[in-house]
């Protein structure tokens, strides 16, 4: 017996490990492969940053994306036929690709950006959800319906909308059979990989794989450019030397900080500031954020230079009094006493499109400290 449960922790750990690293190491092995048709590749796609996905073109304006978990999908113009002989665990997808069903959130911001949110018919979540004004508006124009959460879709809503596209984010692994019936009905199924990027601009540049789906490759090229614009401007100067924490406080007490090196400490570092934790969290773990009781995260953050509160999840707050009413301790703060306390906007998960800004913003967080500077695109200063 005891063997047995040996065997079966050892088979769940490898199953885990698998899903936390995002099965990077497939991207290379998937895109050998090509078409399996014989086909040769006329050009591939330039990514920057991305690491999670690639694209390859072909003649007559067909388009291969491989993704990291090995999936991969053929985008044949609304004119094109499908190529003969092509590999079984290629997924079509002929264009237009309509009726599409979002249950990853963060891509609603790239299909924004390229002007496509006519092309979403179906939402993995409710309007109310919803910061992206554009996003939200379809929804209460009854443009995109609400669809259920990624691990409860109305599968018969989704059919009976022809839907010929699902976008699910890896969240779907844990509810691996919503995946299987999705597919059995006819329905194909892209999982949005970005949160595997370890660098920000790398989640940013997904909006060019949306675009090859949407045939909006120049837009997406002009707007990521415009990011790594903020991000170029910002890396020419010299760190400024200042901390930073960035967390929020949880209904229970507890100060909910970002992991040591994800991609929200990395914006930090771009921006020219250190992270005020250097070895918080297991890296090799997909959770983005630790736990600690107030009193080890006070040992270490009380010395910040500046606080970031996180509102996405702690709510947004108005002044620094109530900051302090969510535990006393936080009075102490070097951060507090010196009105170096910003909160974010609600809407900054949901602004993929805008990482670039977003270091743009924290960069001057960092460099204008005066006090007379009190907003920002994605945050504002607590008094």
């Amino acid at each position: 017996m005891r063997k047995k449960r040996y065997v079966l922790l050892t088979i769940s750990a490898i199953l885990i490990l698998s899903l936390l690293s995002g099965c990077a190491g497939n991207l290379p092995d998937a895109r050998k492969k090509g078409l399996g048709n014989g086909w040769e590749i006329a050009s591939s796609m330039e990514l920057k940053y991305a690491k999670n996905f690639s694209v390859d073109y072909y003649n007559g304006g067909y388009a291969l994306i491989t993704i990291s978990d090995g999936s991969r999908y053929l985008v044949v113009p609304q004119d094109r036929e499908i190529p003969a002989g092509i590999d079984a665990d290629i997924t079509v997808l002929r264009q237009p690709i309509d009726n599409i069903y979002l249950a990853a959130t963060s891509a609603m911001c790239l299909f924004d950006a390229l002007d496509s949110i006519d092309n979403i018919s179906l939402s993995g979540s409710k309007a109310e959800d919803w910061y992206i004004q554009n996003a939200r508006a379809a929804m209460e124009a009854g443009d995109i319906l609400y669809a259920g959460k990624y691990s409860a879709p109305d599968y018969e809503l989704i059919m009976s909308k022809e839907c010929n596209l699902a976008i699910e984010s890896t969240m779907i692994s844990h509810a691996p059979e919503v995946k299987e019936k999705l597919e059995e009905v006819g329905i194909p199924v892209l999982i949005d990989q970005s949160s595997y990027e370890s660098h920000p601009l790398g989640r940013t540049e997904w909006i060019k794989l949306y675009a090859v789906l949407m045939g909006k490759e120049a837009v997406a090229e002009r707007l990521f450019d415009e990011q790594t614009a903020y991000v170029n401007d910002v890396a020419i100067q010299e760190n400024t030397g200042k901390t930073v924490a960035f967390f929020y406080i949880s209904s229970s007490g507890y100060a909910v900080a970002r992991k040591s090196g994800d991609y929200v400490t990395k914006m930090i570092e771009l921006a020219g500031g250190n992270y005020v934790f250097n070895n918080l969290g297991d890296p090799n773990s997909a959770t983005s954020t630790v736990t600690l009781e107030m009193e080890k995260f006070y040992a270490t953050a009380k010395e910040a230079d500046f606080i970031i509160y996180n509102s996405t999840i702690g709510g947004e707050i108005s002044s620094l009094e109530e900051l302090i009413s969510k535990n006393s301790l936080l009075k102490d703060f070097k951060a507090v006493q010196n009105g170096n306390v910003w909160c974010t906007d609600k809407n900054l998960f949901q602004e993929t499109t805008q990482l670039g800004l977003m270091i743009s913003d924290i960069h001057q967080m960092l460099t204008k400290s005066d006090g007379g500077l009190t907003r920002l695109n994605f945050m504002y200063r607590l008094q």
